[in-house]
C-alpha cells in the first residue's frame, strides 16, 4: 500500500505522511458479516466502502466520523485512510507483516486479513456522549463489550461486574428473580465477565431462583450488580430503552483511560532481580489515544505506565541490524530526588507508535485551541475534559489495574550536564528528546540542578 498504514489495534499508522489511515465483499460490524455488492472492487476506496456499509446498516451521517474501516488479522490491525484501497492493501498484507511484526514466515504466509467496521481511534470521547442514534450506540457498545471480555481493556473486578450487569440487562431484560431465562446467566457467564472471573463453582441459577445455594464470588457480584441495574432503570415504573443501557455501558468504559485507543505490541525490560541481576523482557500492549499513552502488561492485564501527552517526551530509533525502539521520557524520582526516566519499548511498530502520538497531539491542538477559560484547568487540548471528574476517582482506587506500576519497569534514570548523559541520582537539566507537547500548561517541566548534585 505504497508504504501507508493506519492506526491500529495491534498497531496503528505508519509513515509520518500516512498517520491517520483501516467482494461481492463483506465487512464485519460487531462480529456480524455485512455483505456488500460492489463494482470494480480493486479500485474502490475505503471512503466508498464506508459509505456502502453505512447504507446497508442504515446509519445516520454521524457514523462517518464515529466509525472507520479497519483491515484486521490476528497479527496486525490497521485503520484505513479514506483514500486507501482496501483490496490493494490486502494484496500487500504479507509485506506489511514482515515490516511491522515479528511473526514467523509460516504465520505470515497463512495470515489473511478481513475488513472491519469499527470505532475511529480519532473520534473524541466527548462527542460520543452526544450520540442519540440507538444503532450507533449499539455498535459502539458491542465493540467495547468485546474488548472488556477479551481483557484488552483491563478492568477491576467491581467494574467488570458493573459492566457485566449492563450486558445482562441488555441480553436478558429486567432482573426478575426465578424466571426461566436466568439459567442463561450461568451457562453463558463468559458472555458477561472476562474469562478469569468465570469460575464456575456454586450455581448462580440457583441463587437467582432463591434456593439457598451460593454463587461464586464473581457470579455473586454480577448478580448483585444486575439487581442494581434494574432498580435504577425502573425509576418511576418505566422500563428503560436499550439505548439507555448502551450509553451507560459506554459511559462506564470512558472511565478506563485506554478506551478507544489503538493498541500495539512490544516488549519492555524487566527490573533486574536476584544476585545475578537477571532481568529479561515482558510483553506489553501500548495503548495510544487522543489523550495519552498507556503501557499495559499483556500477561498480568494491568497498567504499568500511564502518561498524558503533557507529561512526556518521546522519540523512536531504528538503527540498522538492531531492534526498533520507542523511547518514552517522563518525570520521576530516585530515592526522593527528581530525575528523568527513560523507558525503552522494543517493537517493530515503534515508528507507527511515534507517528500516531504526533498525529494525536496535532489533532488535539487543532480541535481544542487554548482559551482563557482553559487556563484554570490546565488542559485546553484535552478532548475529554468533560469526563475528567469521572476519571480521577477511578485512578485513585488503591491497587486498581489502571494505576501505574512503575516499580515493575526497568527505566534509565539520567541527567544531562552539558558534557554527557549521566545515569545517576540526578536533577534534570534538560530533556533528552526535543519531541514533546508544546503547551504552556503541561506538567512536564525541566528540573534545575542544585549545587550539591549527587553523582553515581
Amino acid at each position: 500500500m505504497d508504504g501507508t498504514e493506519g492506526s491500529a489495534g495491534q498497531p496503528g499508522p505508519a509513515e509520518r505522511s500516512h498517520r491517520s489511515s483501516v467482494s461481492s465483499v463483506g465487512a464485519r460490524a460487531d462480529d456480524t458479516v455485512v455483505p456488500l455488492a460492489v463494482e470494480n472492487l480493486p479500485s474502490l476506496s475505503a471512503h466508498e466502502l464506508h459509505r456502502a456499509v453505512r447504507e446497508v446498516l442504515q446509519l445516520p451521517d454521524i457514523a462517518l466520523d464515529v466509525f472507520a474501516l479497519w483491515l484486521v488479522s490476528p497479527l496486525l490491525e490497521v485503520q484505513l485512510k479514506p483514500k486507501h484501497q482496501p483490496y490493494k492493501l490486502g494484496r500487500q498484507w504479507p509485506e506489511l507483516l514482515l515490516r511491522f511484526t515479528s511473526a514467523p514466515d509460516d504465520d505470515v504466509a497463512m495470515d489473511e486479513p478481513f475488513l472491519q467496521f469499527r470505532r475511529n481511534v480519532f473520534f473524541p470521547k466527548r462527542r460520543e456522549l452526544q450520540i442519540h442514534d440507538e444503532e450507533v450506540l449499539r455498535l459502539l457498545y458491542e465493540e467495547a463489550k468485546g474488548n472488556v471480555l477479551a481483557a484488552r481493556y483491563p478492568c477491576d473486578v467491581e467494574d467488570c461486574e458493573a459492566l457485566g450487569a449492563l450486558v445482562c440487562r441488555v441480553q436478558l431484560g429486567p432482573y426478575q428473580p426465578g424466571r426461566p431465562a436466568a439459567c442463561d446467566l450461568r451457562e453463558k457467564l463468559d458472555s458477561f465477565l472476562p474469562a478469569h472471573l468465570c469460575k464456575r463453582g456454586q450455581s448462580l441459577f440457583a441463587a437467582l431462583r432463591g434456593r439457598g445455594a451460593r454463587a461464586g464470588p464473581g457470579e455473586q457480584g454480577l448478580l448483585n450488580a444486575y439487581r442494581q441495574v434494574q432498580e435504577v432503570s425502573s425509576d418511576g415504573g418505566c422500563e428503560a430503552a436499550l439505548g439507555t443501557h448502551y450509553r451507560a455501558y459506554l459511559l462506564k468504559c470512558h472511565e478506563l483511560p485506554f478506551y478507544g485507543c489503538a493498541f500495539f505490541h512490544g516488549e519492555v525490560d524487566k527490573p533486574a532481580q536476584g544476585f545475578l541481576h537477571r532481568g529479561g523482557r515482558k510483553p506489553v500492549s501500548v495503548a495510544i489515544s487522543l489523550e495519552g499513552v498507556h503501557v499495559i502488561d499483556s500477561r498480568e492485564k494491568h497498567v504499568l505506565l500511564g502518561l498524558r501527552f503533557q507529561e512526556l517526551s518521546w522519540d523512536h530509533t531504528s538503527p540498522e541490524e538492531e531492534e526498533p525502539i520507542l523511547w518514552l521520557e517522563f518525570d520521576g524520582d530516585s530515592e526522593g530526588t527528581p530525575v528523568n526516566k527513560l523507558l525503552k519499548i522494543y517493537s517493530k511498530q515503534a515508528e507507527l507508535m511515534s507517528s500516531l502520538i504526533e498525529y494525536c497531539i496535532e489533532l488535539s491542538q487543532a480541535a481544542e485551541p487554548a482559551g482563557p477559560q482553559d487556563s484554570a484547568t490546565g488542559s485546553p487540548s484535552d478532548p475529554s475534559s468533560s469526563l475528567a471528574p469521572v476519571q480521577r476517582p477511578k485512578l485513585r482506587r488503591q491497587g486498581s489495574v489502571v494505576s501505574s506500576r512503575i516499580q515493575h519497569l526497568s527505566t534509565i534514570d539520567y541527567v544531562e550536564d552539558g558534557k554527557g548523559i549521566r545515569r545517576v541520582k540526578p536533577k534534570r537539566t534538560t530533556s533528552f528528546f526535543s519531541r514533546q507537547l508544546s503547551l504552556g500548561q503541561g506538567s512536564y517541566t525541566v528540573v534545575q540542578p542544585g549545587d550539591s548534585l549527587e553523582q553515581g
